[in-house]
Order: structure tokens, then C-alpha cells, then sequence
């Protein structure tokens, strides 16, 4: 009887079925999410921050240069309050998705770096990199206006606003002096005609007491 059941006990025992995939290939279990550290968070502040209160930001490639020309540049950059900002990838893109900034994203591939200024620098600034062609201009914002490499381009060519302002100002001047001159003919034309009338009439009123003075002597004549 003890024989009997180890034959029925072999011949029920599940046998797992083989797997099609080998182990091997199959992708690694997802790792638990990761704590958010002071780091992290710090950065998030500043990356808001600088998003916030900077009108340009500008992407760039970070290309390997040595340490001698990152302080060049730097210091080239800085002499027109632009700043160098450098930061994480796996920090920055959580914060691009989740803000209107989202159409920068797919300029964030590899190592990049943030050239940001307070006020549109852009003419000083594309004139720095065309001196450095290995580090190339990818695209950016300003004003939160989202622009490629030629977009920049031809925003350093319009001209400068005090430019524009000085010429706006001449224009309205010329256009008040013009309207003020017009206004002005009117009221000087109905006066020289008023002149000209007033003239015109003391010039009659004179004549005609000489004219009656003559009569006498033409009647003693008829006597």
C-alpha cells in the first residue's frame, strides 16, 4: 500500500512548464523609487527660480572643454550678466514635464548647459559663441516664447530698443509738429483775410470824403 501511494504521489506532481524567454533576457524588476534627498530639492528651487526670473535661457551642448576655456567663456558671458548654469538631467526634465516650458524638452539629450540672463542678451551672446564653434547653440526661450538656433539668430538682428524707442519719439514729434502746424493755418489764414478786409474798408472811408469835397466847385461852374 506504501508502494501505491509514492507511484500516485509521482505521478500528480506539478511540473512547472519550461520558460520560452531565458531568465537572462528578460528586463530587470523595476527598483523601488528612490527618496528625494535635500540635494534634489535644492536644485528643483533653483532651476524654478532661474525659469522664473530670467527673460532668455538658452541650451547649449556641453561639449569637453578643458577647464581654461569654461572660465574664458564664463568670464566673457559674465561681462554682460550672462550666467552659466549647469544642471542634472534627471532633475531638470522632471521639472520641464511638469511645467509650460515642456516643448524644451527634446533639447535635453546628453550634457547640456543653461546660458540665462535677466534681460534678452542675445546679440552679446550670439556674438561670444560664433568665437566658439564647438559649443553649439541648440534653442531656448525668451520671454516665454520658445525659440530654435535660427530663431536666436534673428532676434540678435532686430535692432536695439533704445533704437527703436529714439525713433518712435521723433516720429510722434514730427507727426505733433505737423498736426499743430495744421491747426494752426487756419486760424493765421482767416486772420490775414480779416487784415486785408479791415484795411480795405479804411481805405474806402477815406476816399469818399475827398470825393464830396470836390462838389462845390463844380456847382459855382454850372452858375
Amino acid at each position: 500500500m506504501h508502494f501505491e501511494r509514492q507511484k500516485l504521489m509521482a505521478l500528480t506532481e506539478y511540473i512547472p512548464p519550461k520558460l520560452a524567454i531565458d531568465p537572462r533576457c528578460l528586463p530587470p524588476p523595476p527598483s523601488p523609487p528612490q527618496e528625494e534627498t535635500g540635494l534634489i530639492r535644492l536644485l528643483r528651487r533653483e532651476i524654478a527660480a532661474i525659469f522664473r526670473d530670467n527673460r532668455m535661457i538658452a541650451v547649449c551642448q556641453n561639449v569637453a572643454l578643458s577647464a581654461e576655456d569654461k572660465l574664458l567663456i564664463r568670464h566673457q558671458l559674465r561681462k554682460h550678466k550672462i550666467l552659466v548654469k549647469v544642471f542634472p538631467n534627471q532633475v531638470l526634465k522632471p521639472f520641464l514635464e511638469g511645467s509650460k516650458y515642456r516643448n524644451l524638452l527634446p533639447l535635453f539629450v546628453g550634457h547640456n548647459l543653461l546660458l540665462v540672463s535677466e534681460e534678452p542678451k542675445v546679440k552679446e551672446m550670439v556674438r561670444i559663441l560664433k568665437s566658439v564653434p564647438f559649443l553649439p547653440l541648440l534653442g531656448g526661450c525668451i520671454d516665454d516664447t520658445i525659440l530654435s538656433r535660427q530663431g536666436f539668430i534673428n532676434y540678435s538682428k532686430l535692432p536695439s530698443l533704445d533704437l527703436v524707442q529714439g525713433e518712435l519719439v521723433r516720429g510722434l514729434s514730427f507727426l505733433t509738429a505737423q498736426t499743430h502746424s495744421l491747426l494752426q493755418h487756419q486760424p493765421l489764414q482767416l486772420t490775414a483775410l480779416l487784415d486785408q478786409y479791415i484795411r480795405q474798408q479804411h481805405e474806402g472811408d477815406s476816399v469818399q470824403p475827398a470825393s464830396r469835397k470836390l462838389d462845390p466847385p463844380d456847382s459855382v461852374l454850372d452858375s
